[in-house]
């Protein structure tokens, strides 16, 4: 009986400098992640994901074997390819069915999110013990094709990675340079985008949220955008990545990774006290950490954002450097475009109703999530005092449609007496 000989493709993984593991590909879709024996056996490591963390229980243990996905990529991985509308057009692009996620991990793996690299290896690079494990295994290359954009950034919209020259943005691929900006483009959905996120991020900066670089950019200063068709409007959002500082990666994972849950589980697999409970536990910043993350929620009622998933939530994890959440993003007042929409993302003391909400429910989230209430209430009590102050002449002078700035003053009014603006 002859046996079939399996062919293995093969990714080398690196997080500064260092060499985390290996990602082998087979042909039926199966996939396979092993940590070398140094990076798990050095408990001065940096944090590839959370559950890498020398302080999280049993994570020598968990990196002894290899993380096995029979399609997908392991939600550590798969979360950092784009979603929708992006996915397609890369995919496209590279002539991929969308499900390939090993091939077009292969193709992003140079400018991935946060700082991990993916290198594909060619077959003499391959270490001999990877293929022993599979009997008559043959490493070939793999495949990237030159031909498409060579960057991901997580999301469902259509979103670019470009870099900024002289009040220009060019994409970020190809060179080798790093983008410093992440450019939303106008929705082909949704009216208005590009300004109702940028009045919201401006309304949420003013409540005291840590917010980053941000500004609305003329379309017309896009240059080398893709044959994608826009509608007729003028602005485009972007936002200042903060896990880049010039050609310095600094590595991040949302919420989802964290969890290790996919992108499909990220409104469902875990609630606010869960994310709360992982900050005051593993932060750097723990009392600051779960205080802003409070203050976020707060004005994620306020601002009607409805999206706020286990994706929009991402701790930075510096070199060698303890985990801390990290600037908000993905700030949108959805309500304006989700009819009577009257639920946020994830349960917040065991409600998603904006309508129901009050400081009983954050107070319940902050004794499930074993955080001082005395700790949490002040700044509660600063966002509303901003809010009330604050908000309602910087709305009118800020660039949201007026359409949307009438929902967002009924969706205040709506709100219990507590959280009114």
């Amino acid at each position: 009986m002859v046996t079939e000989v399996v062919e293995v493709r093969v990714l080398s993984l690196t997080l500064y400098g260092r060499q985390v593991g290996h990602l082998a590909g087979f042909r039926d879709g199966r996939t396979e992640l092993t940590f070398t024996d140094a990076f798990r056996d050095d408990p001065e490591r940096p944090i590839f994901t959370l559950t890498t963390h020398s302080r999280f229980p049993n994570s020598a243990r968990l990196m002894a074997s290899p993380w096995v996905k029979t399609q997908k990529l392991h939600p550590v991985l798969s979360n950092l390819l784009p979603e929708g509308a992006l996915r397609e057009f890369i995919a496209q692009s590279l002539k991929l069915h969308s499900d390939h996620e090993f091939d077009i991990f292969s193709h992003l793996g140079g400018d991935l999110p946060g700082a991990l690299i993916a290198r594909p290896l060619a077959p003499e690079e391959v270490p001999p013990h990877l293929l022993k494990a599979h009997g008559k295994a043959k490493a070939v290359r793999a495949a990237v094709s030159a031909q498409a954009a060579r960057f991901s950034l997580a999301g469902v919209q259509m979103k670019f990675s470009m870099k900024e020259k002289d009040g220009r943005y060019n994409l970020a691929s190809g060179s080798g340079e790093l983008g410093d900006w992440i450019i939303k483009t106008p929705s082909t959905r949704h009216p208005f985008v590009p300004a109702n996120e940028y009045t919201a991020m401006r309304l949420a900066g003013l409540a005291g949220v840590t917010v980053p670089e941000f500004k609305l950019v003329a379309v017309d200063k896009l240059e080398q955008l893709p044959q994608i068709n826009l509608p007729d409007e003028t602005w485009a959002f972007a936002i200042k990545r903060f896990d880049r500082n010039g050609q310095h990666r600094i590595h991040m994972e949302d919420f989802a990774q964290v969890f290790a849950k996919y992108p499909r589980e990220k409104y469902n697999a875990a609630n606010y006290e869960n994310i709360g409970s992982v900050l005051y536990e593993y932060s750097g910043n723990a009392l600051g950490d779960v205080q802003q993350f409070a203050r976020r929620l707060l004005v994620n009622i306020l601002l009607a954002n409805g999206d706020a998933h286990l994706k929009n939530w991402s701790l930075l994890y510096p070199a060698y450097a303890a985990p801390t959440l990290s600037p908000a993003y993905d700030i949108v007042t959805t309500r304006a475009y989700m009819g009577d929409e009257r639920e946020y993302a994830l349960n917040l003391g065991r409600t998603k109703r904006w309508y129901e909400v009050t400081f009983e429910h954050f107070e319940n989230w902050s004794r499930k999530a074993d955080i001082p209430w005395r700790a949490i209430k002040p700044h509660l009590d600063e966002v509303m005092e901003r809010a009330r102050t604050l908000w309602p002449e910087a709305l009118q002078e800020l660039p949201m449609d007026e359409e949307h700035k009438r929902g967002l003053r009924e969706h205040w009014a709506n709100l219990q007496q507590c959280f009114r603006v």
